[in-house]
């Protein structure tokens, strides 16, 4: 009983949260991902682009509840999903209209279209904080549990409880259906093939008659769709924290280079890395022991390899460690390898 009561504990406090960061973290590597394949620079903005279509999500919402509509025992925030998706992708095609077209046009350098990426991250960021303001929002207005730590030690008469939000629940289910239907986009139908070839030979692909124009648009229409499902559904699990979107920008892009930049499969198993490596890393074991081994034993102490307040550094690490020891990540990144091979050429040619 008591080995059952220790894995009911990691169930509860690493296995479920970890299952939800990582569906969070996955589809912001995509989105990333995503940009670096078919337009070749990183956007450091898709942070806050995740954070704009949480607040245009909140907003939404606001207004529907105005009118009363809702769909409890889900949360509304679920009805203003589609509209907050088209409002993000406008934005997203305003962007690219107005600061990276220009640049794309003049065959600027990749450098600087990242630059460009980090003022629209500032700017993006300064407008959410004028329309919607810094302080903390709650959009879950729906049922909190699909079923309650207290319940489930009713039914089992175990010591611990595990417990699965409703919150949980939805991120896990919308994710897998984002992701199923993004694949399905791109390895079926004739524009996401179309993006496939431009990722991989832009010169070829404009020699076959495939337009840059569509291509960009549908890129951004991806990266849109991903940033606002991914930004509304972390605000919808942890309550939304414009400054907090920010932060996410290091551990979406520590999944995207360790699962393998330019890889969409990588970027999904990053995130998962990525969550459950700052999860395993910050908790406290101390009471998970208590139940395997006798407490005379047991050492004193939180038994926690890392605090919480250092949660941060830890994809920090992970990403400074993939790219000393495995630059290409877990599954070989595409570009990222090329990128590396053309500098090995460039060296080998100067000695």
């Amino acid at each position: 009983m008591e080995i059952i009561n220790a894995f009911a504990l990691i169930i509860n406090y690493i296995i479920i949260p970890g299952l939800t960061y990582g569906c969070q973290l996955a589809l912001g590597a995509l989105g990333v991902t995503i940009i670096y394949t078919v337009l070749r620079f990183s956007n450091f903005a898709h942070g806050e682009l995740m954070s704009f279509g949480a607040m245009t999500s909140i907003l939404i919402t606001w207004i529907i509840s105005y009118f009363d509509l809702s769909i409890y025992p889900l949360p509304t925030v679920i009805l203003a999903l589609p509209i907050s998706i088209l409002i993000t992708i406008s934005y997203c095609l305003l962007i690219d209209k107005y600061c990276f077209k220009y640049h794309r046009e003049k065959n600027s350098k990749n450098v600087i279209s990242l630059i460009v990426s980090i003022g629209v991250m500032f700017f993006t960021s300064g407008l959410i904080r004028v329309l919607i303001g810094p302080n903390d929002r709650t959009i879950n207005d729906g049922e909190r549990f699909i079923i309650s730590a207290r319940k489930f030690k009713e039914i089992t008469g175990l010591t611990e409880g595990i417990s699965l939000k409703l919150s949980q629940g939805i991120t896990i289910i919308v994710s897998i259906i984002a992701v199923v239907l993004l694949f399905w986009f791109l390895n079926k139908t004739k524009t996401g093939k179309s993006m496939r070839a431009y990722s991989d030979n832009k010169d070829l692909a404009l020699l076959s008659g495939i337009k840059t124009e569509n291509v960009i648009f549908y890129t951004w229409l991806i990266t849109g769709t991903l940033a606002c499902i991914a930004g509304t559904l972390y605000g919808l699990d942890k309550s939304y924290k414009p400054f907090t979107y920010l932060q996410l920008v290091l551990p979406i892009f520590a999944a995207a280079i360790v699962g393998g930049i330019g890889n969409p499969i990588g970027a999904i198993i990053g995130g998962f890395v990525i969550s459950f490596s700052e999860l395993l890393i910050t908790f406290s074991y101390n009471k998970f022991l208590s139940y395997l081994i006798p407490i005379n034993f047991l050492p004193e102490g939180s038994l926690q390899l890392l605090s919480t307040d250092y949660k941060i550094a830890i994809s920090f690490i992970i990403l400074v460690l993939v790219l000393i020891l495995k630059p290409t990540g877990i599954y070989k990144g595409k570009l990222l390898w090329k990128l590396i091979s053309l500098v090995k050429k460039n060296i080998l040619m100067h000695i």
